[in-house]
């Protein structure tokens, strides 16, 4: 059974109902007015999981990359809670406020379709998917397991405890498909970001944890964890894990990619908006964003505007089936 999920580009239903989140609807004070040029104040980046993890580490450097492109001084905000909702749902009620932002990933897909929030994707305004993280199997050195397929024997007979950061995470998707995939049930323990995932393998808490390699790369370079397989399409080709087999080719077939990037409140003005797609712009031609890409072992598959629409809207399609089933 086919349990990966990829990204094309469709969703032209999807622009049109995003054009009404980002078309001039009167800009908020301070933000510059509906017929001139847009001066971003006081500017928030809302982080809505809790520091330490690789969506903080993501906000950070958008934040700052966006700084050095405009001059603004970007203020990040960690709001967690909610497995994310708590931070979306605070930049759903900012709506047509350019001054606020928010660094996003495949939670803005996940959490509506399955949880009761008052928002999805098309609420929002898109601005720039940052490139893809795709995630390790990683477990604490002393484990027993040596594989991938290890874990998932151990599901089918005494049990295997898993951590997912957030109950709708890119942690619960990947072991969502990999249940599906193999056809067994894995015990599960919710965290609030992958630097508690990591506290709880250290701590002997859980067995095995699903962590994006910049989260993790420092314990595995001490030795203190150990990545079983990647649920990458192929082996990275970063020599710092270089060495670790896919999921694939131990027999599950499973790959995921979560993305990284950011958003804007729905109802901002089209000044705005291409202010920020500018911004973002002229941040992805900068070293800074070289250097945090390679730090944190992604894929640098940066778009834009309504090219980041068309990705949401067959990633949420592709995400709905996958968990339909």
């Amino acid at each position: 059974m086919k349990s990966r999920i990829t990204t094309a580009a469709i969703g032209a239903v999807a622009i049109a109902a995003l054009a009404g989140c980002s078309s001039s609807a009167g800009a908020p004070a301070g933000s510059g007015g509906a017929e001139g040029a847009f001066e971003p104040s006081d500017v928030r980046m809302i982080v809505p999981f809790s520091a330490g993890g690789g969506s903080d580490a993501s906000g950070r450097a958008i934040a700052s990359g966006l700084e050095s492109a405009t001059g603004a001084t970007i203020t990040v905000e960690n709001r967690e809670g909610g497995s994310g909702a708590v931070g979306y749902s605070h930049l759903h009620a900012q709506a047509g406020n350019p001054d606020y932002l928010l660094a996003s990933e495949t939670t803005l897909l996940s959490l509506p379709l399955t949880t009761d929030v008052a928002y999805d994707y098309t609420s929002f305004t898109p601005i720039m998917k940052l490139g893809d993280d795709y995630t390790l199997v990683v477990v604490p050195a002393d484990s027993p397991f040596q594989s991938c397929t290890d874990v998932v024997d151990a599901a089918r007979g005494e049990g295997v405890v898993v951590a997912v950061s957030g109950a709708i995470s890119l942690d619960e998707i990947v072991f969502t498909l990999i249940e599906q995939d193999q056809d067994v049930t894995f015990d599960r323990v919710p965290f609030e970001s992958g630097s508690e995932v990591i506290a709880g393998l250290l701590g002997g808490t859980v067995e095995v944890g699903s962590l994006n390699p910049g989260e993790v790369l420092g314990q595995l370079e001490s030795g203190d964890l150990r990545a079983l397989c990647s649920l990458s399409e192929e082996r990275y080709e970063y020599e710092q894990i270089a060495e670790v087999p896919t999921a694939i080719e131990e027999g599950i077939d499973v790959s995921f990619a979560q993305w990284r990037g950011f958003i804007a409140p729905g109802g901002i003005s089209d000044e705005a908006r291409d202010y920020w797609i500018a911004a973002a712009e002229e941040y992805v031609a900068s070293e800074a964003y070289t250097q945090y890409i390679e730090e944190n072992l992604m894929q640098p598959n940066a778009v834009y505007g309504d090219e980041f629409v068309e990705y949401l809207a067959e990633n949420s399609a592709d995400l709905e089936a996958a968990l339909a089933e």
